[in-house]
């Protein structure tokens, strides 16, 4: 008999944790141990797993060099899309106001980011770190984030002197994988934990708004594939019949398994197939997976702006700004395996000083929106080799190149 998977545990960590909260509430309130274990467990991933992949992500595009005007070409492209979803996020955020009602305790935040008061020159210098082992000690993300992408950088430019560090950093981002894979396994421990003392503080009124967000990001998901996407097939004139096509395997390999990487390799086949030439397949899609994860940053900015709501807390437009920049940068070291954008959500909250009790209260769902971020990261990546193709005058018609 098949074993049962971690996500039907925690779904059953989900409803047991509900049914505690609201048959004992009392004794239930002193579950959030469990959540806050968890959280610190979370935590601890952190600023190794960011700094490892975003410094393999950015040293492997010394391709651009190679690539020329591809890579470029490429770069460009993940920049506006992911940016685009960033903006929907935060606008599906705003308008439908998901975690409005849910009242979480918030703690005190520093008056720039509470009012928006920081001048411009204080965020701009919070941005550049002292010591990178001071940023990591501190869980300061967009320090570590801005120095692994200087640091990535500098080891892309001395070439092969670098090879050993990176070899290191990438042991470190597997080491990082498995140990993350340890840590889900107290997953439904965790949700039980903070599921039934937030429903033993709270009440019902909680789930309501975890149905809403649930429901908001997948309206948000959809809205940006038919409407983002579609709009991207239109202009680069991506033949769709043919595109779905060759999509819908690994499409549905992203969406059953949570994970963009087990559907990479019939991705790359069928998008050769579909006409992009191998070296342009075989170079977008992968640096896709490090900086074109547009379901990702589209939830990592519904879901940020949603605690901050759930704890009543007014997030100035210069904050918002603020973070979607933030999200922007952290958002490339999202790692294409399950549940590797919960973990930079943590980071994303953490960053902002919004309360970590909100991270484990979407752990409980956050299954169900895993599934739809991860197809669209998939989809995206896959209508960017199209794209890059079709910028470079490949005919995916005639499945010729065009020479210019």
């Amino acid at each position: 008999m098949k074993r049962p998977s971690l996500t039907l545990w925690i779904f059953l960590a989900l409803i047991a944790g509900v049914a505690f909260g609201a048959v004992f509430p009392e004794p239930a309130r002193h579950m959030g141990l469990l959540g806050t274990i968890f959280l610190r467990l979370i935590k601890s991933i952190i600023a190794p797993l960011v700094f490892a992949t975003l410094v393999t992500g950015i040293a492997s595009t010394g391709s651009v060099k190679v690539m020329g005007r591809i890579g470029l070409k490429a770069i460009v492209y993940f920049e506006v899309i992911t940016t685009i979803a960033l903006a929907v996020g935060l606008g599906a955020a705003n308008l439908v106001r998901p975690g409005d009602g849910i009242a979480l305790t918030a703690p005190p935040l520093p008056p720039g980011i509470a009012a928006g008061s920081a001048s411009l020159g204080e965020m701009i210098e919070h941005v550049f770190p002292t010591s990178i082992f001071d940023a990591m000690a501190r869980g300061d993300v967009l320090e570590i984030v801005v120095f692994a992408l200087l640091f990535g950088a500098a080891c892309a430019a001395i070439g092969a002197k670098a090879e050993p560090l990176l070899d290191v950093c990438k042991s470190l981002a597997s080491i990082m994988f498995r140990y993350t894979d340890y840590v889900m396994w107290a997953a439904p421990f965790g949700v039980f934990g903070a599921i039934a003392s937030t429903v033993g503080e709270h009440g019902w009124k909680v789930l309501l708004g975890l149905g809403k967000l649930v429901g908001t990001l997948w309206a948000a998901e959809i809205f940006f594939v038919v409407v983002v996407l579609g709009a991207v097939v239109a202009i680069a004139r991506i033949p769709l019949k043919r595109f779905v096509a060759e999509t819908r395997g690994p499409f549905l390999i992203a969406f059953s398994t949570a994970s963009s990487e087990a559907a990479l390799p019939m991705a790359l086949e069928n998008m050769e197939r579909l006409g992009v030439p191998p070296h342009i397949a075989s170079f977008v899609l992968p640096a896709g997976y490090s900086f074109n994860l547009d379901g990702a940053t589209l939830y990592l900015a519904l879901t940020s702006i949603f605690v901050a709501q759930a704890a009543n807390i007014q997030l100035s437009i210069g904050a918002q700004i603020s973070m979607m920049l933030t999200l922007m940068l952290m958002s490339k070291g999202v790692a294409g395996v399950p549940r590797g954008s919960f973990v930079i959500l943590a980071a994303a909250v953490a960053s902002f000083h919004l309360p970590a009790e909100g991270v484990a209260l979407i752990l409980g769902v956050d299954t169900l929106m895993d599934m739809a971020r991860t197809s669209v990261n998939l989809l995206g990546n896959c209508l960017a080799s199209a794209v890059i193709a079709r910028w470079e005058g490949v005919d995916l018609d005639a499945r010729v190149i065009v020479t210019q």
